[in-house]
């Protein structure tokens, strides 16, 4: 099992990057950075990044896998930033057959 819930935060990675921007993501990471870019302070992102306003891009880097939920424990992958500095994780929910189906901004 754990090869399958590395596969999946994997995945779920993956498609945070590819979907941040688009049109369809305006809910999931597209919101997460914006609202953590106006809401953190500038040291973190110095700190963590090497720019006190970094690239919007740039932040998706920064993302760790937090957790697995749900239907044998690989239905929901959450990620957040760092040290804990926010209560907010990008959640990546896959449907039954292993397919991303949506990830959004959850707190």
């Amino acid at each position: 099992m754990a090869s399958e819930i590395e596969k999946r935060a994997d995945m779920g990675l993956a498609a945070i990057k590819q979907a941040f921007g688009t049109e369809a993501d305006e809910y999931g990471a597209t919101m997460f950075v914006k609202h953590h870019l106006e809401e953190i302070p500038r040291d973190y992102w110095q700190k963590h990044l090497g720019a006190s306003d970094p690239e919007p891009s740039a932040v998706l880097g920064l993302l760790e896998f937090r957790s697995n939920w749900g239907a044998d424990e690989i239905e929901n992958f959450d990620f957040s930033l760092p040290e804990d500095v926010t209560n907010y994780v990008l959640s990546v929910h896959f449907d039954d057959a292993g397919e991303i189906d949506g990830i959004s901004m959850e707190s």
